[in-house]
């Protein structure tokens, strides 16, 4: 521009435009804050309310570890990465247990639901006290439609009040909003958790919850619109998580039987859209689970083992970093396909964050969204026992206090 002409009149657009537009990034700061800057598990492990107990975390461990004693050869692993599934299995083979009312346990008359919840309160607050209790524990109540909406409400309410008066507290407790079908669902929960929280003596905000996408109505409504979308912004900043249900959406899909799967077409539709509806606003998303348990004879634990280990990777390698798990003998493969998928990708993610931080000439131009996701990487590797501090130190000769920073800046 000619020194001659004058600028100043483009500060006047500018404070124009900061005007118009100030409601807009104020809607935008808040719907879409940015990634959130907690730990995520690897996976949730569903457990029928009757089944729960206080040694249910290292039971399943000692399950999972017999299993990989039997037939882990099979599995081909190098021995650095087969010692570190083992240690997982023996130190924290659950990272998210999820404490199940809804199909998992079934319907049941109103005093015997009564006596499970109190019995999974119990066995909570027990392993809380032997210091056996995963990182991440919560409950699945039954859904909000019209015929299982005043048990879901009873059993949500006893089980948050009994871990109140057991003094275990909600520390790390999820609840899970299943088969959810209008946005007025959401909604209503969000009244509810407002009414406990109240009657709790809870602070406003202090019970989140994760959706369940298990119907076809969840993702597209009447309107043609995604409901999904809105739903989690319906939540009023509750929504922690977005979980896909593979057989409940697969079926009302109306996909046979012997071709429901987490890879079949309608649920990576799904899926896709989930993940764009979730994009920047700290909630995360989980992908769901395989019906094929590594039970049986060698051949069919080997066989099932080796499906769940490639669909694990599959979801890791499309951004779904959590699954569900139902068995004890899935956790070797839990571990295995996601300890691989960090480890072997160590060496390049370190290399290229460290270029970038450095400024270093390379193959490949990366920007800062790329950075974080470079850094994030490794966080999540670090979370999950993948990936050690000293290793990632010395893979990216950067501090790790800044990599961290960089995954999960503070807001």
């Amino acid at each position: 521009m000619p020194e001659t002409v004058t600028t100043g009149w483009l500060d006047g657009v500018s404070d124009e435009l900061d005007t118009m537009l100030a409601q807009a990034d104020a809607e935008l700061r808040q719907r879409f804050p940015g990634p959130g800057s907690d730990r995520q598990p690897v996976h949730t492990v569903y457990v029928p309310a009757d089944q729960v107990t206080a040694d249910l975390a290292p039971r399943w461990g000692q399950e999972a570890l017999h299993t990989l004693e039997q037939y882990g050869e099979r599995l081909d692993l190098e021995p650095e990465l087969m010692g570190r599934v083992r240690i997982k299995l023996a130190e924290e083979p659950i990272e998210d247990l999820r404490v199940d009312f809804e199909d998992g346990y079934g319907v049941r008359n109103d005093e015997t639901e009564d006596v499970a919840v109190h019995a999974a309160v119990h066995a909570l607050a027990e392993a809380a006290e032997q210091k056996t209790t995963p990182p991440f524990v919560g409950i699945r109540f039954k859904s909000f439609e019209a015929p299982t909406r005043r048990r879901g409400v009873r059993t949500l309410g006893l089980f948050l009040a009994g871990l109140l008066e057991s003094g275990r507290g909600l520390a790390g407790v999820v609840v899970t909003l299943p088969k959810v079908t209008s946005v007025e669902q959401v909604e209503a929960m969000v009244r509810c958790c407002d009414e406990l929280e109240g009657r709790l003596d809870l602070p406003a905000g202090a019970i989140g919850f994760e959706i369940q996408v298990e119907t076809p109505q969840c993702i597209v409504g009447p309107d043609g619109t995604a409901l999904v979308a809105r739903m989690l912004h319906a939540a009023e900043g509750r929504c922690t998580g977005l979980h896909y249900g593979t057989y409940d959406y697969s079926a009302s899909c109306g996909i046979a039987a012997g071709y429901q799967s987490m890879e079949h077409p309608v649920a990576d539709h799904a899926k896709a859209v989930m993940q764009v509806a979730a994009a920047g606003t700290a909630v995360r998303l989980s992908d769901g689970s395989t019906n094929l348990l590594p039970v049986g004879d060698a051949e069919q634990v080997v066989a099932a083992w080796e499906t769940h280990r490639r669909l694990v990777r599959r979801s890791l390698e499309r951004g779904f970093y959590q699954g569900w798990d139902l068995h004890p003998a899935q956790l070797p493969t839990r571990f295995a396909a996601t300890f691989g998928f960090y480890r072997d990708g160590l060496a390049a993610t370190a290399d290229r964050l460290r270029r970038y931080v450095e400024r270093t000439s390379s193959g490949v131009l990366d920007e800062p969204a790329t950075a974080r996701a470079l850094a994030d990487f490794l966080a999540r590797g670090l979370d999950c026992r993948a990936l050690d501090g000293g290793e990632v130190g010395r893979a990216t000769g950067l501090d790790l206090d800044g990599i961290w920073e960089m995954a999960r800046p503070t807001r």
